[in-house]
């Protein structure tokens, strides 16, 4: 895949959206979009960006959660930019851990970000990308899409119904010039993990970065982050339910 210059980051005030496009700054994007909701945070990455190198980086502001403003403000960043080579999907809330949540309303509002906006973000993209006939929209998907613990049963659940989205939609699109690639993270060291115990294989958002690079490169249509991770998984994915359950939060 060639190095992209007109990258869209949809949540843009991500550490690991930021990292993602500050490594595609390093292989070559000029031109970038950020969008999301918190203007302060979208103005101080797009200047560590042009510090990079970004030759321009404007925003545009979009709410998950308010779906029926997604096509505007996307067709305008796609207007923005002229062509979008590669569109980075970096949104999630994390909410409270845990099986049967206490506040319901509250985790219904981690489903309603996670799975109902990020999904509506991703469907509209994708058919941006279809409209100009080529692109790589990234998502970021979790570990926890890939088999749903008790000790994390909403975010999992969020998770996992945006990754397979997103599997089915690069299913569709193959032979149109469209990718859709699916990124699955574990533990990552950022703002929104701070506080909390770090699970195995914890890794950073540069790595994060490097491993999607990579990714974009070799046209994968999944990476893990750190790539050893895929092993663990498929091993996690074969145990039966009753040994599934023995494993410690």
């Amino acid at each position: 895949m060639r190095s992209p210059r007109r990258v869209l980051v949809i949540g843009g005030s991500s550490e690991i959206a930021g990292a993602i496009a500050a490594e595609l700054v390093g292989d070559g994007a000029r031109e970038l979009v950020l969008a999301g909701r918190d203007a302060a945070a979208l103005s101080r990455t797009g200047e560590e960006l042009r510090a990079k190198g970004a030759e321009r980086v404007e925003t545009v502001m979009l709410d998950a959660a308010r779906t029926f403003g997604h096509r505007e403000a996307l067709r305008g960043a796609f207007e923005t930019l002229g062509e979008v080579d590669v569109a980075i999907l970096a949104v999630g809330v994390l909410g409270a851990r845990g099986g049967l949540p206490e506040d319901i309303p509250a985790a219904v509002e981690v489903l309603r970000v996670n799975t109902v906006g990020a999904g509506s973000l991703l469907m509209e993209t994708v058919r941006l990308l279809r409209e100009q006939g080529s692109g790589t929209l990234v998502v970021l998907s979790s570990v926890a899409a890939e088999r749903a613990r008790a000790s994390n049963a909403v975010y999992c659940a969020s998770k996992a119904g945006l990754d397979a989205l997103a599997e089915a939609l690069d299913d569709e699109l193959r032979g149109e010039g469209v990718r859709v690639m699916v990124v699955r993270p574990g533990f990552v060291r950022t703002r929104m993990t701070a506080g909390l115990p770090e699970a195995p294989f914890a890794t950073s958002a540069q790595v994060v970065a490097r491993e999607t690079v990579r990714g974009l490169r070799r046209r994968a249509h999944t990476v893990w982050a750190p790539a050893g991770l895929r092993w663990v998984m498929l091993a996690m994915r074969l145990l039966p339910r009753g040994l599934f359950r023995r494993i410690p939060a």
